[in-house]
């Protein structure tokens, strides 16, 4: 349940109010939509990840998905299964990432997936794995891929800490989703 009301049109200024028209009406966005001044770059930034970035869709949507879950964050991993799911993931691996297992994954995403794992527990990855990514899928898309594990870590606090209410679908979800 949100933890302050949600984003009034009548207290920000038609051009404010056409960005957050442009960027949705989800939850998160009317949250968010509080605060003019950062919204702006927050969703600059996820956009470039989601959609100007080089990092392969899958494994970015693995490293959201994994961040989501560590974070218990049931509406970021809602939002991200679909995602993955039309990115090219398979129901297989949105099911491997709930129950943690290493099966369907191949060795590239399994090193995504070990890689995120260090990360969010232990603020950086080990040199061993760092290398082994890095090794993997060259200097950007490492780069890229910290981005956006970082990135997504500050969605799910910001989602969790502000108690954004769920979205539609996201009711039935959760009796499965096993957050």
């Amino acid at each position: 349940m949100a933890r302050i009301p949600y984003y009034d049109p009548a207290t920000k200024d038609a051009d404010f109010n056409e960005f957050v028209g442009k960027v949705g009406g989800l939850n998160i966005f009317r949250m968010l939509a509080h605060s003019e001044r950062t919204a702006r770059g927050f969703v600059r930034l996820g956009n470039a990840l989601l959609y100007k970035g080089i990092l392969d869709p899958v494994l970015r949507e693995i490293a959201i998905i994994r961040v989501g879950r560590h974070s218990r964050a049931a509406y970021e991993v809602f939002q991200h299964e679909r995602i993955g799911l039309k990115a090219g993931m398979t129901p297989a691996m949105v099911a491997a990432l709930r129950e943690g297992g290493e099966e369907p994954f191949d060795a590239t995403q399994r090193l995504v997936i070990r890689f995120t794992d260090e990360i969010v527990k232990d603020v950086k990855a080990s040199d061993a794995t760092f290398a082994a990514v890095n090794a993997a899928i060259g200097h950007e898309a490492t780069v890229e891929l910290v981005i956006a594990i970082g990135y997504y870590m500050m969605v799910s606090r910001f989602l969790e800490t502000m108690g954004v209410d769920g979205e539609a679908g996201q009711a039935e979800w959760t009796k499965t989703g096993k957050i």
